[in-house]
């Protein structure tokens, strides 16, 4: 997913043209409201009668009270900047599928949503914990910062949580010492029989994970236990992820909220959306 840091870029927008707004209530616009005054003084008396006297009035009385352009853009943006900073940084924030690392569960295009107070409220350019709400489960599909990319949003399945004793051995999964039991759905594609599609469930989620005939480097052997403070991610696309089996556990403070829907498909930038794929993420 992408690493821009939109986070900041909007912070410092919303900031500036807020600075800019307030400069200009505080400073600019009591000039403004003489000259104005100062138009109606002049024209006070007068019966403005005619509608070219009218026009005349008006239009001094604009000139007088004319904002400058960097003060009008500042207002004009700022109601919107700071309706998308508060809903994105502490309420929904919106993703596209840039990989297929989860597949079937999301494709490459799918647009997301991130619900960013599931597992707490966060200071959006730090990423500060600012009020506790809720855990990561196993199962949960998390958007997250990675520990080598710390600047790169990641979406994983999360299959441990602190103290966990995980293991992966010939696509074989184990939580405590309990194999997680695996279900086969079908061999994908007829042109690729390679490929298995199997559910697996862990706790109280079942989802899909695709898995190839043949375990993948990452999926032959391993065994970790999670640290306090720490989750362990697999994407579904189990032999096409590299996740915690590859660099490690991702820290709590690097947790950027939990995918709950997809509400739009949208492969490419000529493509036409779609809407096939909308649903609750499982």
């Amino acid at each position: 997913m992408s690493s821009i840091n939109l986070p900041l870029i909007l912070t410092l927008a919303v900031l500036v043209t807020g600075l800019v707004w307030l400069f200009d209530a505080l400073v600019l616009a009591r000039p403004r409201k003489e000259k104005v005054a100062a138009v109606d003084k002049q024209f006070t008396g007068m019966a403005l009668e005619t509608e070219q006297q009218k026009m005349a009035y008006e239009d001094a009385k604009s000139v007088a009270a004319r904002e400058p352009v960097l003060v009008e853009y500042a207002k004009s943006f700022f109601p919107v900047l700071f309706i998308v900073f508060f809903l994105r940084s502490f309420l929904v924030e919106p993703f596209q599928i840039p990989s297929g690392s989860m597949i079937p569960t999301l494709e490459v295009g799918d647009f997301i949503l991130v619900n960013k107070f599931a597992y707490g409220i966060r200071e959006p350019i730090t990423n500060t914990q600012l009020i506790p709400v809720s855990k990561p489960q196993r199962g949960d599909v998390m958007v997250f910062f990675p520990p080598h990319a710390p600047t790169t949003y990641y979406i994983k399945r999360v299959i441990g949580v602190p103290g966990d004793h995980i293991s992966y051995i010939n696509h074989v999964l184990t939580i405590n010492g309990k194999v997680i039991e695996e279900k086969l759905v079908a061999e994908l594609p007829a042109g690729a029989p390679y490929l298995r599609m199997v559910k697996e469930t862990i706790d109280d989620k079942t989802f899909t994970a695709f898995k190839h005939f043949q375990p993948g480097p990452l999926s032959v052997r391993g065994s970790w236990v999670v640290p306090e403070g720490h989750y362990f991610m697999m994407g579904d696309n189990r032999d096409n992820s590299l996740d915690s089996r590859d660099w490690g556990v991702v820290s709590e403070n690097a947790i950027v909220g939990k995918a709950f829907a997809v509400w739009m498909h949208w492969d490419k930038f000529f493509s036409v959306p779609s809407f096939d794929h909308v649903g609750v993420i499982k």
